[in-house]
């Protein structure tokens, strides 16, 4: 362990930790906007500089180690003059068009320009005269280059957590860009559509479409897990009047933040479908049309049905094939059913297939 101060408190942190997972582990707030954990740690917003002891510049806190007997300030006049700088620069090639953003609200470069009274730029941005145009022909993803801060958050979102490498740098001769896989060849891109990437943007730059349906003061949110398949990721319904409208990955133990394209656009459409079944049907035998019934009249047909074959033709004649959008423990308990009250081994899964 190392031993160092942050604005006067004594803070104990790992050895190879950086300044800002030791001032969070001690509670104490440092603004980022390029930084997430585990993904990007590039350090090429500047927004999180912090005063060192001993260091003439402000080093970058989610990227510069600790060291023992190190004394930190996150605060001081000089920091919070550098974070202001950073922001009036990024807002110089950033459309202000807040209120039409389909994140206005959860904005992070938003957040931060109100926390530090950046109300407008004092610059004329170069970046901004030589951006491409939207890429809008993606079924669920936008890409605005003109909210872009240009802070590799979805390229290294893309790449190290998803893997696809679908997100890229580019260049223009003077400005890396961002490479976005949403235009008229989407489909012949890399791109998995898992809206990963929306959800790392701190701006409205890459976008889930379905957001511009909602502002985030209209919904709240509802944990659940996500029930296309047994791995259990965890994710929150965003729910507008009684509605789902969205759905965003949770930090759940087997997804930690991601979601994979069912999870995210497919999770939610079907609930308010008219033309899902809502309740069992039996078929009348004389109408031949489906008829509503009670779960105790239909499990009851079903059993008995089971039990005529079983007892016609033997255990052999009966199998069971498990969904592979059951959990672990369902598909444990049809197989079991299978091999106990069938009696029975045709059992298996279409996970696998």
């Amino acid at each position: 362990m190392v031993n160092l101060t942050i604005n006067g408190q004594h803070v104990k942190a790992a050895s190879g930790s950086t300044i800002l997972e030791a001032a969070r582990s001690a509670g104490i707030k440092i603004p980022t906007l390029c930084y997430l954990e585990g993904v990007n740690e590039i350090g090429s917003c500047r927004l999180c500089v912090v005063e060192v002891e001993g260091m003439d510049k402000l080093p970058t806190s989610c990227n510069t180690i600790v060291k023992e007997g190190m004394v930190v300030e996150t605060m001081t006049e000089r920091v919070k003059a550098a974070r202001r700088m950073v922001l009036d620069l990024l807002l110089s090639n950033h459309v202000q068009d807040c209120f039409s953003c389909a994140q206005n609200g959860v904005c992070e470069l938003q957040k931060y320009c109100n926390e530090y009274g950046v109300e407008h730029t004092s610059y004329e941005g170069t970046r901004i005269k030589i951006e491409k145009p939207a890429k809008k022909e993606h079924p669920f993803l936008s890409y605005r280059p003109e909210l872009c801060i240009h802070c590799q958050r979805c390229v290294n979102t893309c790449a190290k957590a998803t893997g696809r490498h679908a997100i890229t740098l580019g260049k223009t001769g003077m400005f890396n860009i961002i490479e976005a896989p949403f235009g008229e060849d989407w489909e012949e891109t890399l791109c998995e559509s898992c809206g990963n990437c929306a959800q790392a943007c701190p701006t409205g730059a890459i976008t889930e479409k379905r957001r511009l349906a909602y502002r985030e003061w209209e919904v709240e949110r509802v944990r659940t897990t996500c029930p296309h398949c047994a791995t259990g990721c965890q994710m929150d319904l965003i729910v507008k009047d009684n509605k789902i409208v969205d759905v965003e990955a949770a930090d759940g133990p087997s997804n930690h933040g991601l979601l994979c394209v069912k999870g995210r656009s497919a999770s939610f459409d079907f609930v308010d479908s008219p033309e899902r079944i809502r309740y069992p049907l039996i078929k009348n035998h004389k109408t031949g049309e489906f008829e509503q019934a009670s779960w105790e009249e239909a499990l009851d047909l079903v059993a008995s049905r089971f039990t005529e074959i079983k007892n016609n033709y033997g255990g052999e004649a009966l199998a069971g094939f498990a969904c592979s959008r059951s959990t672990n423990e369902d598909v444990y308990m049809l197989q079991k059913m299978v091999r106990t009250a069938f009696m029975s081994n045709n059992t298996d899964n279409c996970a696998r297939v």
